[in-house]
């Protein structure tokens, strides 16, 4: 626990000082994964960063800024370098593929011994920033020496997430000298397949795993992705054999269940309280959001009175109360107000009208 604490301490410090009051806070980095989902040091990786909940704008350059196990653009803060952009992939999620032993100019082991990879995302000239962050990384190394004949990587894959399917074929009889090793393999008990054609070098490349040495060996894919499943298609089930050279031998059959998919829950959106007069604060709120939406702009007409603003969140609430004391005390014979709400990305939220109750 002491290893623990000291090292989130100590990344925090190597922060650098002055980026405190020199910028503006976006807030948290949402969920983090990378692809492949477990990589070693000197191999390419994509890291993955949802950042629906902060205040960055949709397809905004945000940069990469770390600081451990390396600080690769130091001394730019204010003008961050090309090499530090990241790439919008859509639905507020924005990648950075690197290879960890190049980008920081460390070795494996350096790596290794580091307080891991911490950052911080921010805009260009460092006016928005996000919090501190790390991107988790996991060690498979065990799997070395752990007897195990496949391990995945998550133990659940789901259709739209990477998976890592680790394979010691030193413990399959009749791999022994193989020069390669393939997937033969499908979703939902074979309801999708991706078999292993030898006759189709392009189906050779796909299915063929990576060499790990030793006889070691690593497959990565996104199961959507791989089997090009359709809009829709609810995930079971992945099946699998693993094939030397041209069929020379295989494993036996493997199966690994699916994780089970939750959807995200349907967005929420009301006003507060339930009665209201123009002697009271009107409350907006809404939760759920999509990813994306950060902000709810709203526009109130209450006979010649227009009132405007806006309110900022994030995908769980955003929430706000608009003052109607003071703007509507000399509006006579206002017996409602219209309420027009749309976020940040200008879909309508809530085109209504409220009647207002009469007050003494």
């Amino acid at each position: 626990m002491k290893k623990i604490l000291h090292t989130i301490l100590l990344a925090l410090f190597l922060v650098p000082n002055f980026i405190q009051a020199q910028t503006q806070e976006a807030g948290d980095v949402g969920t983090m994964w990378s692809f492949p989902v477990v990589y070693k040091y000197d191999e390419q990786v994509t890291w993955y960063f949802d950042l629906s909940g902060t205040t960055f704008p949709a397809e905004s350059d945000i940069y990469l800024w770390m600081w451990s196990p390396s600080e690769p653009d130091a001394g730019n803060w204010e003008n961050s370098s090309d090499f530090a952009k990241l790439n919008y992939e859509g639905n507020m999620i924005w990648s950075m593929t690197l290879t960890p032993t190049l980008y920081f100019n460390r070795t494996p082991a350096e790596i290794a011994s580091s307080a891991g990879f911490w950052f911080r995302l921010k805009d260009k000239t460092g006016t928005l920033q996000s919090s501190v962050a790390q991107v988790a990384y996991t060690d498979f190394s065990s799997f070395y020496t752990d007897n195990q004949l496949i391990k995945a990587y998550p133990t659940a894959p789901t259709l739209d997430k990477g998976i890592s399917i680790l394979f010691n074929s030193n413990l399959q009889p009749g791999f022994e000298g193989a020069t390669s090793v393939h997937l033969h393999s499908g979703l939902n008990n074979w309801d999708i397949k991706q078999e292993y054609q030898v006759w189709l070098p392009e189906i050779v490349e796909k299915t063929k795993f990576k060499n790990l040495g030793n006889g070691f060996y690593k497959m990565d894919l996104v199961p959507r992705e791989y089997y090009n499943a359709p809009d829709g298609y609810v995930m079971n089930n992945l099946v699998f054999l693993i094939v030397k050279d041209e069929w020379a031998s295989t494993t036996p059959d493997q199966v690994l269940n699916a994780g089970e998919y939750i959807p995200p829950p349907p967005p929420e959106f009301r006003f507060f309280p339930l009665q209201l007069s123009k002697k009271d604060f009107l409350g907006i709120i809404r939760k759920n959001n999509e990813p994306g939406v950060n902000k709810l702009i709203y526009t109130i007409t209450a006979n010649d009175v227009v009132l405007t603003g806006e309110f900022t969140g994030n995908v769980a609430e955003i929430k706000g109360f608009v003052n109607l004391v003071t703007p509507l005390r000399d509006v006579q014979n206002l017996t409602s107000i219209h309420v027009l709400v749309k976020d940040n990305n200008n879909n309508v939220i809530s085109d209504t009208t409220i009647p207002l109750k009469t007050v003494d």
